[in-house]
């Protein structure tokens, strides 16, 4: 997995697999899932990432909390 930040449009991306994306979904919640031709999640992005505290640009620190997710 990758992770990237870009701190002008204040997005965190997670790379799950480096394959194109060929549909996303935009969650509840500024959550964008990119997924694969396999269906299968390629990305997620995070809008407003500062806001939710999961970075502080000024720092370059990432917080990342994870919950059990199985993937079907």
């Amino acid at each position: 997995m990758k992770i990237k930040y870009d701190i002008e449009a204040d997005v965190l991306i997670l790379i799950i697999r480096d394959e194109p994306p060929v549909d996303a979904i935009e969650e509840p919640g500024g959550v964008i899932v990119s997924y694969g031709e396999d269906r299968q999640p390629v990305s997620v992005e995070f809008l407003n990432a500062s806001a939710r505290k999961l970075i502080r640009p000024d720092e370059f620190s990432v917080t990342l909390q994870t919950k059990n997710v199985a993937m079907v």
